[in-house]
């Protein structure tokens, strides 16, 4: 099982979200520390590490994996139009 570690940016959404917004991405966290890359996760090209999003309707999880300490840091979560 991987542990979840959120950076600045990521604490700051979720302490200012919609309660509404918070269970679904608290949910789809809770679905990374069990399985990292799941069936719907992308792999994003062009970040100096590996990066991942997951999609939460119009919102996107940006993460990186550390397979080695069994880590996963989300580095983002920010709307679809913003993020890329």
């Amino acid at each position: 099982m991987f542990e979840i570690k959120l950076d600045n940016q990521p604490k700051k959404f979720l302490k200012n979200c919609e309660d509404v917004l918070f269970d679904r991405i608290t949910a789809a966290l809770k679905n990374l520390r069990q399985n990292p890359v799941p069936h719907d996760a992308k792999h994003i090209v062009g970040y100096a590490l590996s990066t991942f999003r997951v999609r939460i309707g119009k919102w996107r999880i940006l993460y990186w994996i550390n397979y080695s300490t069994n880590i996963v840091v989300v580095v983002l979560i920010e709307h679809r139009e913003r993020v890329y």
